[in-house]
């Protein structure tokens, strides 16, 4: 796992390692230009979570996901007052554990 200050950083380091896909994360699925998957279609490879030290809109976790058909990208996602509405599924494979 790499370490990274900002989310930015965290974006421009999986890109160069070719996450070149940005996801985007809706109700039950992720979503990108040309298609759709559903959870049991990714796994996630790294997270990131950060905190807004100063400002909770900041708060951010950066997602390194893979597809099982091997499209590679990255999904940033709120938490706290700035997270999207996902549905149980989606919840379930986005939980940050520690």
């Amino acid at each position: 796992m790499y370490a990274y200050d900002t989310v930015t950083a965290a974006i421009k380091g999986l890109k160069q390692r070719g996450y070149t896909i940005d996801f985007k994360a809706e109700a039950d699925y992720i979503s990108c230009p040309d298609s759709q998957l559903k959870p049991s279609e990714f796994v996630i490879t790294e997270v990131y979570r950060f905190e807004g030290e100063s400002d909770p809109a900041d708060e951010a976790v950066v997602y390194a996901i893979e597809s099982a058909d091997g499209r590679k990208g990255v999904l940033v996602n709120g938490f706290g007052i700035s997270a999207d509405e996902l549905g149980e599924e989606m919840v379930e494979k986005l939980a940050v554990r520690h």
